[in-house]
């Protein structure tokens, strides 16, 4: 009597998952984790694991350092570097992982290739350094670079500079996410694709005075384009409730500025101070992790959150929901910011020499616990 012979249930489910790759399931995106392709097809975390190797052999997917395994598109797909550059402190893999999102819906639905890991950029990266990059990333493939600016520092800003210079030099096209250069009014160079921060500010800021809150406060940081916002619609909501009068006129605005030359903690704990020196009612924050280190903060100081002080953020991360008081906040829209900084891109390609664009997408204002004291 022969042995009946069965197929390993690793094989199968490499087979399985191959077969969805062919009808573009993931294309050029990211794949669910071991533990999410264990729990969705019922196997265990080393048959899961198993499978990917098989596709990994067969060159299907790629894992990257940190982010996990990608799809690889066909090579006739367009290839996006990703170049983030983002602010010092523990908001940081929040935030990217944010930024990344959208691109990695949009890439389930488009072939493309994210890259990235394609491009370094340091503060110290000098001119020949960063043509050297750029011009390594186009041997590569690359046809275009979505960036993300810094806004922690001159010197930051200086090596995004030099990078865009050697973009420039090199005919590779770019797309700026979120705001410009950092600096105050600086002209716009490059595409930009943005969240309608004015409206998000506007929109917080107008919560609070339905509410009541009499003493208002934005809080911003670097002199950027997206804080300059922030600040038109904070200011924009005063002067609508002044124009309405009534009992709503009169708001003296207060802009407050969180340090970046302070630790994380102490510069929380200095705007707490200020706004319990101002006798501020509500606060718009630039962040949900501002917002939420300010409520912690006034806490400590004894004040209520939101009785005393009622708290807006800004861009929806996990930290919002993390803790008995949760936050009030306008979402970041990543997968509609992704599709506009893609088709800015494809038209930059094709027409390199039109004016530069900025696209604002509009998020959703979400009300929550630090403004009303209960879900709604």
């Amino acid at each position: 009597m022969s042995a009946t012979l069965t197929t390993p249930k690793y094989v199968e489910l490499a087979g399985a998952l191959e077969a969805q790759m062919r009808e573009g399931t993931w294309d050029g995106a990211k794949l669910p984790s071991i533990r999410g392709l264990a729990d969705r097809h019922g196997v265990s975390v080393v048959t899961a694991s198993r499978a990917l190797q098989i596709l990994r052999d067969k060159g299907l997917i790629q894992t990257r350092h940190r982010s996990g395994c990608f799809r690889v598109a066909a090579e006739s797909a367009e290839r996006w570097a990703l170049v983030m550059r983002l602010t010092p402190g523990p908001w940081q893999p929040a935030v990217l992982g944010q930024s990344r999102l959208g691109f990695e819906a949009l890439a389930r639905r488009e072939p493309m290739h994210l890259e990235p890991d394609a491009i370094e950029l340091r503060a110290d990266t000098t001119e020949a350094d960063a043509l050297v990059g750029v011009r390594r990333a186009k041997d590569a493939g690359i046809s275009g670079a979505f960036v993300l600016p810094s806004r922690h520092c001159p010197a930051e800003t200086a090596a995004d500079e030099r990078f865009l210079a050697a973009c420039r030099a090199e005919a590779l096209p770019v797309v700026l996410l979120e705001r410009n250069l950092r600096g105050h009014n600086r002209a716009l160079e490059h595409d930009l694709v943005a969240v309608d921060d004015l409206d998000g500010a506007a929109r917080g800021t107008r919560h609070l005075i339905d509410l009541g809150r009499r003493r208002i406060g934005v809080v911003v940081a670097s002199p950027t384009s997206s804080h300059n916002d922030r600040v038109a619609g904070y200011l924009f909501a005063l002067h609508a409730a002044a124009h309405e009068g009534g009992n709503r006129g009169g708001l003296k605005p207060f802009v407050l500025h969180q340090s970046n030359d302070l630790p994380t903690r102490a510069a929380y704990a200095k705007l707490a101070e200020q706004v319990r020196k101002l006798k501020l009612d509500g606060v718009v924050c630039y962040q949900d992790y501002t917002a939420m280190g300010l409520i912690i903060e006034l806490l400590a100081r004894g004040a209520k959150v939101p009785a005393d002080v009622a708290v807006v953020g800004s861009d929806d991360l996990p930290i919002g929901n993390l803790f008995a008081i949760t936050l009030t906040t306008y979402t970041y829209p990543s997968e509609a910011m992704a599709e506009q900084a893609v088709r800015l891109m494809r038209e930059r390609r094709r027409d390199p020499h039109r004016a530069p664009l900025k696209v604002v997408v509009p998020g959703r204002f979400i009300v929550r616990e630090s403004t009303t004291g209960s879900n709604r």
